[in-house]
């Protein structure tokens, strides 16, 4: 009978003729030198009974310790000859209830299903979607829950680093990571309905809040009409923004002072008192130590702007255009009818400061110069009282030369009178 396959029909010899074969020839293992097709039910196991009911099962194994083996026994070099063991639950008293596929020469177990595993606990789709708990997933990985789905990564110390576990979750309130490990603290949460491009990482490095194209390191895109703040530094005592140059080794503060007077203060690193100061009065202060006494510059909340140098204003020729010369004579005629007054600002009432001048009106009205009536330049007062000065000093000439000419009359008379 060698040469062709044997065709074991179950109504010749049945499940309950291999077991009953088996049962008397138990000290002969039978070998079967070809193909076997079996034309039925197979049941395989020490408690496999004589007329077993099959129905849809085509093959049954069924004792109380199950095992499927597949031992490898290729022996030529590079070919693989892992050995592969499917368990079903544990053989000991209280184990497990299970399924395993067990890498018998690595001694692990890679792939457990345990018994009573909600439906679907793992779905591979036919487009190759995975489902955790769903046979429909939409996604490449889904996984839906009642209440907080969540994808842990714990670093459990076997590889000698020091444990960590984080969760990835979401739900209604807000998709976040967990520090699981350190109180279950938030460090990142975001909120459902967050707009588009709340926070965008580009290719290049750039992260844009609120735009998908950042044109700096850090792009800030409001998107109301009116006021957006833009940045806010919030603490429970001061603050500060540093911008380093690591070329020059130098840095600049942007400080909310952390004191009583709760400046905001501009310094360099290697002068951290010097800079620009703003009071919390709404005054201003430039150089040395904030103070004009220092040789710096304080503007006060009132307008009043002390100086410890001198005040420089533009006044180049280049910089300016239709030049005119200026009849002396005449703004001496206007400076003398100039009304002028002793004064006190409205803002210094209390303090009592007195000043002298023209008003801005009368100025202007004189002179015609300036940006308005209510402000005078110190560049025109400086100019119209040159103007004056030189109309008086030819005043001063001209009258110094008819002195000297009634002088020397005078000598003359006296001269022939003594004759």
């Amino acid at each position: 009978m060698t040469n062709h396959k044997f065709r074991i029909r179950a109504a010749v010899l049945g499940a309950s003729a291999l077991v009953a074969l088996s049962a008397s020839t138990a000290s002969a293992d039978q070998l079967i030198l070809d193909d076997l097709i079996v034309d039925g039910s197979i049941c395989v196991g020490q408690d496999c009974v004589n007329g077993e009911s099959f129905g849809f099962d085509t093959l049954r194994l069924k004792e109380n310790n199950l095992r499927i083996k597949a031992q490898d026994t290729s022996n030529s070099a590079s070919f693989p000859t892992n050995d592969w063991q499917i368990t079903f639950n544990d053989s000991s008293n209280g184990g497990q209830n299970k399924f395993s596929i067990d890498d018998i020469d690595g001694g692990r177990t890679p792939f457990t299903i345990e018994a009573s595993a909600p439906n679907h606990s793992l779905y591979v789709d036919d487009g190759g979607r995975i489902g955790v708990g769903t046979s429909t997933p939409v996604v490449e990985i889904h996984v839906p829950n009642g209440d907080t789905p969540t994808l842990r990564l714990e670093q459990d110390g076997t590889s000698g680093f020091t444990p960590q576990t984080w969760d990835v979750a979401g739900n209604e309130t807000n998709f976040f990571v967990r520090d699981a490990t350190n109180g279950s603290r938030l460090p990142f949460r975001i909120r459902p309905s967050a707009p588009s491009n709340s926070l965008y990482v580009n290719t290049d490095g750039n992260i844009g809040f609120g735009t998908a194209s950042p044109e700096a390191k850090l792009h800030v895109l409001g998107g109301s009409g009116g006021a957006y703040e833009g940045l806010r530094v919030e603490n429970n005592g001061g603050s500060y923004v540093t911008f380093e140059n690591n070329s020059t080794g130098r840095s600049w503060f942007f400080t909310h002072e952390n004191a009583a007077a709760g400046r905001f203060i501009i310094s360099r690193d290697d002068a951290p008192t010097e800079g620009m100061f703003f009071e919390a009065d709404g005054s201003f202060r430039v150089g040395g130590d904030g103070t004009a006494a220092q040789g710096g510059m304080a503007l006060d909340a009132t307008g009043n702007l002390t100086i410890g140098g001198t005040l420089t204003q533009s006044s180049d020729k280049n910089a300016k255009m239709a030049i005119v010369p200026v009849d002396g004579a005449e703004v001496l005629e206007k400076v003398a009818a100039l009304p002028l007054s002793a004064w006190t600002y409205k803002s210094e009432a209390e303090a009592g400061v007195r000043h002298m001048g023209p008003m801005a009106q009368d100025f202007r009205a004189a002179f015609g110069l300036g940006h308005n009536d209510t402000t005078i330049s110190t560049l025109d007062t400086s100019g119209v009282a040159l103007a004056a000065i030189q109309a008086l000093n030819a005043q001063n000439a001209a009258q110094q030369a008819l002195i000297l000419e009634l002088s020397a009359r005078i000598e003359q008379l006296e001269e022939s009178a003594a004759d």
